[in-house]
């Protein structure tokens, strides 16, 4: 004989309260920033992008300066008189400074080109967190990666050639002084990056913000537009990276510590934009 079956409409559901009272082994808790920094430190560590850009940042800043040291140190004068040596920085970390522009933008770009800011908006809902991670990864390796790069080029070029020795401000400047402008410039490409969406647009505009205000400069030959001519080419970036190494191209560009301050504001309003735009758009 047969058991009868229960129709299969009429069959008892799971208790619901033993679904309920599931515990996961996982503990679950809010995403913090330190999260999100870690998640963006493992993607920029783990990109070739990263490794190009700061590799060919390091070459030049370690051939141009000292190449031009002992070519200097080759000629019958035998240095620069007058001339700090710590000044011959200047032309790699301008060189430099595309690298970090180049990596800034690509911090974001690449992850609206490949379509991956989705899965990271999904993991980070909150955009502001998001930006924020990516901008303290972002400094801190620029930051370290210049500063260190910067002493050793410091170092090679004072033992190759004779000059003016160097106070502890002007080592300063020339070391922790030019990592945190780079890392600033860094910042201001993330931001421009943020906001345009797409890595080759924001690199064309960044390089733009870097030369075309000292070239447009060269070309003004009225003397109506001599103010301008003065004020484009104090503050074109290229001069303010010389007004770290105390050489700049006229006696009322900023130096010292203010050109720092001065990418400090740019990349500051740069995110602020960035920040408002994102959480305005869908992604």
């Amino acid at each position: 004989m047969t058991t009868p079956t229960t129709p299969r409409a009429h069959q008892q559901a799971p208790d619901a309260g033993v679904l309920g009272s599931y515990e996961s082994p996982i503990p679950i808790r809010p995403a913090t920033l330190g999260d999100a920094v870690a998640s963006e430190w493992t993607k920029i560590r783990s990109v070739r992008a990263t490794i190009w850009t700061l590799g060919v940042m390091i070459a030049l800043m370690l051939t141009v300066g000292p190449g031009i040291a002992l070519l200097l140190a080759a000629d019958s004068n035998g240095g620069m008189p007058g001339e700090p040596v710590l000044a011959l920085g200047f032309f790699g970390v301008l060189l430099g400074s595309i690298c970090v522009i180049t990596l800034g933008v690509l911090t974001i770009g690449s992850e609206y080109s490949t379509g991956m800011i989705r899965t990271t908006l999904t993991a980070c809902p909150s955009r502001v967190r998001v930006l924020a991670a990516k901008a303290i990864v972002l400094s801190s390796l620029a930051f370290a990666v210049t500063t260190v790069t910067a002493a050793v080029v410091a170092g090679l070029q004072t033992l190759i050639l004779d000059g003016p020795s160097a106070s502890g401000g002007d080592w300063a400047l020339a070391t922790a002084g030019v990592g945190l402008y780079l890392a600033a410039l860094g910042l201001l490409s993330l931001g421009i990056g943020a906001i345009v969406r797409h890595s080759a647009g924001a690199i064309t505009i960044m390089i733009g913000v870097v030369l075309a205000p000292l070239v447009l400069a060269l070309f003004m030959f009225a003397d109506s537009l001599r103010g301008l001519q003065r004020f484009l080419i104090d503050y074109s970036i290229p001069n303010q990276i010389g007004g770290l190494y105390g050489t700049t191209m006229t006696e009322s560009g900023p130096s010292g510590w203010e050109p720092l301050l001065l990418m400090l504001c740019l990349a500051a309003a740069a995110l602020g934009g960035a920040v408002v735009i994102l959480n305005r758009r869908d992604v």
